[in-house]
C-alpha cells in the first residue's frame, strides 16, 4: 500500500518514506535461511524458519516433479520469497511486487517453460500422449488436442493473473477504508470511525490469510502442473 488506491499498480509512485529495500533484504533472507540447517544449530528459530520449506516439499514429494532435479528446492524458495513479498506489500509505503502482472509473469513463465522442456527432452512421447485423453472418439481427436494444447499454453497467464488479481484487490479495498478512516477522524461521528477501524483491522487480518494463500496456491498449482509433464 501507498498513497492512493491504485499505486499499487505504479513501481514509480514513490514518496519520501519508500522502504524498497526490504525487498532486498527479503531476498537476501530466503537466501540466508533457506539451507541454514547446514550451517546452523537446529532450535527453535530455525524450525521456525524451516517451517515454509517443509510445508511444499511435502506436497512436492507426493508429485511426480520430485524426478526433476532440483525440484523441491526450487519450490521452497518460490514459496519462501512469495510469502515475504505478498507480506511485505501490507506493509505501508511498500511497494507490492506481487500485485503486479511484470513480477508474476516474470516467475510463472520461465517455470513453466521448464516443465514443458524438461518434459520434451526427458519422456517425449508421455508429452504428446498427454495432449489426448484416452478412450476419445477418432473424430473428436484433432479438437481435443487443440483444446488441450490452449489449456497448456494459457497456465501461466491463469497463474500470473491469479496472484496479481487477489492482492491487487485486496490493496485496493484496504486503500478505500483507510481513506474513509482517514475522513472519519476529522467528519463522520465516533460511531463511524469506531466501525471503519474495525472494519479495516479486520480486513487487514483477513489480507494476512490472503497473502499466505496465495502464496501457497502459486507453488502448489506450478508442483500439480508438475505431474502432466514429468510422468
Amino acid at each position: 500500500m501507498m498513497a492512493d488506491i491504485f499505486s499499487s499498480f505504479d513501481d514509480h509512485n514513490s514518496v519520501f518514506m519508500s522502504m524498497y529495500i526490504l525487498m532486498w533484504l527479503c531476498s537476501l533472507l530466503v537466501l540466508t535461511v533457506f539451507n541454514m540447517s547446514i550451517w546452523a544449530n537446529t532450535n527453535r528459530f530455525a524450525y521456525l524458519l524451516n517451517i515454509p520449506k517443509s510445508v511444499i516439499s511435502s506436497q512436492v514429494t507426493r508429485s511426480f516433479g520430485l524426478k526433476l532435479g532440483g525440484f523441491t528446492n526450487l519450490m521452497a524458495a518460490l514459496f519462501t520469497s512469495l510469502l515475504l513479498l505478498n507480506l511485505l506489500g501490507l506493509v505501508p509505503y511498500v511497494f507490492s511486487n506481487t500485485s503486479h502482472l511484470a513480477m508474476t509473469l516474470s516467475l510463472s513463465i520461465p517455470l513453466w517453460m521448464s516443465l514443458i522442456i524438461s518434459s520434451a527432452i526427458l519422456n517425449p512421447s508421455s508429452t504428446a500422449a498427454g495432449l489426448l485423453p484416452a478412450g476419445a472418439p477418432a473424430l473428436l481427436n484433432p479438437f481435443l488436442v487443440l483444446v488441450e494444447t490452449v489449456s497448456i499454453l494459457v497456465r501461466p497467464i491463469t497463474l500470473s493473473i491469479r496472484l496479481a488479481a487477489n492482492m491487487s484487490a485486496g490493496h485496493i479495498v484496504l486503500g478505500l477504508i483507510s481513506t474513509y478512516l482517514c475522513s472519519a477522524i476529522f467528519i463522520y461521528p465516533k460511531v463511524t470511525l469506531f466501525t471503519l477501524l474495525t472494519a479495516q483491522t479486520f480486513y487487514f487480518m483477513f489480507e494476512i490469510g490472503v497473502s499466505l494463500i496465495q502464496a501457497y496456491i502459486f507453488s502448489l498449482l506450478i508442483t500439480l502442473y508438475s505431474d502432466d509433464h514429468a510422468k
